[in-house]
């Protein structure tokens, strides 16, 4: 009996952790800790990098840098990082474009229709 109820346990935490995961995936992505400081070189291996604002579900601002496959959590005051980041805004992930080269065609072409 004992063995069975563990197992079940085991079961249910799963469960309900891989279902909390999906519903809410930024809570799982949150800093919760971030670092004041940035040792020297660590900024010419980051591969791309996202600002968390302490807004919503998470409640600090991060600059999340990522590296090698791993994420570090620096304060966004931080001077370099901030120099930084202006020179590499081209490391932010880009979001898919909506169309709209095609949505601003279609309008030069009725405009031209209609002339």
């Amino acid at each position: 009996m004992d063995v069975s109820l563990v197992t079940v346990f085991a079961i249910l935490a799963l469960a309900v952790s891989q279902t909390s995961e999906t519903l809410f995936p930024g809570a799982f992505s949150c800093c919760t800790k971030i670092s004041d400081e940035i040792p020297k070189g660590i900024l010419r291996r980051v591969e791309r990098f996202e600002i968390q604002k302490a807004d919503g579900l998470c409640h600090l601002e991060a600059v999340i840098l990522y590296i090698e496959g791993r994420k570090f959590c620096v304060s966004p005051q931080i001077r370099k990082v901030k120099k930084w980041m202006k020179k590499n805004k081209h490391k932010i992930p880009r979001r898919e474009p909506r169309g709209g080269k095609q949505r601003r065609a279609k309008i030069i072409k009725q405009k031209e229709k209609k002339q």
